[in-house]
Parts: structure tokens; C-alpha cells; sequence
């Protein structure tokens, strides 16, 4: 167990926004060892007698969920906050960097040696996220709503620590990771090992990000967007593929806004994740979608057989494992369902 958190919390202001870092001494580990000197990352929006939501998304997820407006946009922006399925003056929103991750939240450095840092499973995330409930005096949420990543962690919250939760939501996760999937991410881990061992870790990233887009969206979608003939930039530069340059063009981005780090740590925990679906005594709403490579359906349906009060639904979209960021109105339905009135 880690030891007990020191409390430094942020108060709200006029706009119902608190952020703020929780410091602890130590996080012992699932997968072993201990972790010094841990601070963890939030954000809280929304009343403070309003329903509370925990909101996790993909690796790439963070403490900013939305923007006001006028301000950063967050990562699922089209979701959270004024005209989305969860109002910010009717939802009160907690969200954190992922440990190991990019974030504010302690992590690999930027110069990370793989090995470096040590092995972060879903179930340590979920233990911080117990320890920052205790640290802004909250007993319970209302639901946890994660979608892929994030999903991971709700079970394994769920698992540990069913009496501080009423309600799961999870989006494109299973109870545990589908071999193909982890054989994919394998070889962009080790595309990245080696860039990083020849001092160009950015240009691993990049290409890692792009090997793993070509997995999160789906053969339709591919087939709509990108079915014209290969070109040349310039007279003399050789022949792209139109799909080829809209990877490496979110690789870059992606290596822009990254650290080749935090990518390793987190796409490892990916595929260690594991949790006993038949001991998660919450309800939970399990949705799978079909066009989803990584999460097929039939996982998704396996873990709802194994939960005591678990629902399956299952949509379509040829957005893939991506649909959760870019179907915000096919799954509006579904957000409404966890919200009193």
C-alpha cells in the first residue's frame, strides 16, 4: 500500500474549475517494486454538489476533458462541457494524467532509457485514482465512464474498490487484451527500442504512432479515404501512397506532443492488463463496436458473460477503436442512461 497522501487541494474558482497535484512518498507497484516520490495530476469542472463522473480516455487521455470556452480544447471536447452529453453545470468531472504517461503526472523523463521506468499496470492507476477520491474527500462517484485505456482501468477499479463506485461505462476495453492487439503493439514497441538505441527515440514515436493508427481505425474507412493512386511531392522525391502520408503526418503530430517514453510504458500496461470480471460486482455497460480491431466484439462480449451485472451493446461504426472520439452522438445515448433526470 502506498503510504497516506499528503492533502494540498486546489479550491474551485468562479468557474467551477480546480486543478492540483497530489504528492505521495511511495506507490507500491502490481507488478512489484516501489515507486518514490509519485505526484498525480487532476482536474475537477462542475459543481460540487453536482453527480460526480470520473472520465478516462486512451493513453493519449489526460486531465483536460474539455475546455471552457475561450480556452485549450480537451481531448474529448465534442463529449464534456456546455451542449455535451455531460453539461459542466450539470456534471462534476475528475480526470488525471495517467502515471507513466506524458503528463504532469509522474513519468519516464524525455531522455528515457527503456527499463528506466518501471512497469505500470491498469491496477496502479486504479489505486491512484482510490487514493485522489480519499485526497478530495470523495466517498463515491456516480459512474466512471472510460473508453479504451481508460475502460481497462474502471474494471480494475471496479474490482478493487466496488463501494466507491456506482456505475460503469466502458467503451472499446475488455478484461483483458486481445493477443493480435498485443502483437501489434509488441512490434511498435520494439520499433521504438531500436530508434530510441540510435538516439533518434522522436523519429521512433513517429513511426510507432502511425503503426498504431493503421490499427485503430478500420479497412472501410481506409478503403473511403484514401483509395486514390500514389504520388510524388516533387519531380525528383519518390512516390507516397495518399494513406501513407495521413499516418506519418499523425506521427509527427503525435512526436510533437509526446515523449517516446511514455508511449512504451503505456501501450506495455495495454497488454498486461488483466482483471477478474466475474469478482466486479458494479453494473457495467460494456460497449463494443464492430469495425473495432483491437477490441473485437467477441472479447467484449466474453467479459459480459463473466460479470455478475454486466450489459452489452454493440454498434457500428468504421471509425473502429477511434469511435469513442469521433461518434460522440452514437454514444450520447448511452451517457445519458448513467445521469440522474
Amino acid at each position: 500500500m502506498a503510504n497516506r497522501p499528503q492533502t494540498a487541494i486546489a479550491p474551485a474558482d468562479a468557474t467551477d474549475v480546480a486543478e492540483g497535484v497530489l504528492r505521495l512518498p511511495s506507490l507500491a507497484l502490481h507488478h512489484g517494486g516501489v515507486l518514490r516520490d509519485v505526484q498525480l495530476a487532476w482536474r475537477v469542472t462542475g459543481p460540487a454538489d453536482a453527480p460526480c463522473v470520473v472520465v478516462m480516455g486512451g493513453i493519449s487521455g489526460h486531465r483536460r476533458v474539455f475546455g471552457p470556452p475561450g480556452e485549450e480544447r480537451g481531448w474529448w471536447q465534442e463529449v464534456a462541457g456546455e451542449g455535451g452529453s455531460f453539461p459542466s453545470d450539470r456534471v462534476r468531472l475528475l480526470a488525471f494524467d495517467y502515471l507513466g504517461g506524458s503528463g504532469a503526472t509522474t513519468g519516464p523523463r524525455p531522455d528515457h532509457v527503456p527499463g528506466a521506468f518501471p512497469t505500470v499496470s491498469s491496477h496502479d492507476q486504479a489505486a491512484l485514482l482510490a487514493l485522489l477520491l480519499d485526497h478530495l474527500g470523495i466517498d463515491a462517484v456516480d459512474a466512471i465512464v472510460g473508453a479504451s485505456y481508460g475502460g481497462m482501468v474502471a474494471l480494475a477499479f471496479a474490482q478493487r474498490h466496488a463501494a466507491r463506485v456506482r456505475h460503469l461505462l466502458v467503451v472499446s476495453a475488455a478484461d483483458r487484451t486481445d493477443p493480435m492487439s498485443t502483437a501489434w503493439r509488441s512490434m511498435q514497441r520494439e520499433v521504438l527500442r531500436f530508434a530510441i538505441s540510435c538516439g533518434r527515440g522522436a523519429d521512433g514515436l513517429r513511426l510507432a504512432r502511425a503503426m498504431a493508427m493503421s490499427t485503430y481505425r478500420s479497412r472501410s474507412e481506409f478503403a473511403q479515404r484514401f483509395d486514390g493512386e500514389a504520388r510524388r511531392a516533387s519531380p525528383d522525391a519518390r512516390l507516397t501512397f495518399p494513406v501513407e502520408e495521413y499516418l506519418l503526418a499523425r506521427g509527427d503530430d503525435y512526436a510533437r506532443r509526446y515523449f517516446p517514453g511514455g508511449f512504451l510504458v503505456l501501450s506495455e500496461s495495454i497488454d498486461l492488463h488483466r482483471v477478474d470480471a466475474a469478482s466486479i460486482a458494479v453494473p457495467v455497460d460494456a460497449v463494443a463496436v464492430e469495425e473495432d480491431q483491437l477490441v473485437p466484439v467477441a472479447d467484449v462480449r466474453a467479459m459480459v458473460e463473466r460479470l455478475p451485472r454486466g450489459r452489452l451493446h454493440v454498434m457500428s461504426s468504421h471509425y473502429g477503436h477511434d469511435t469513442f472520439l469521433k461518434e460522440s452522438d452514437k454514444l450520447r445515448p448511452f451517457f445519458a442512461g448513467l445521469l440522474p433526470g
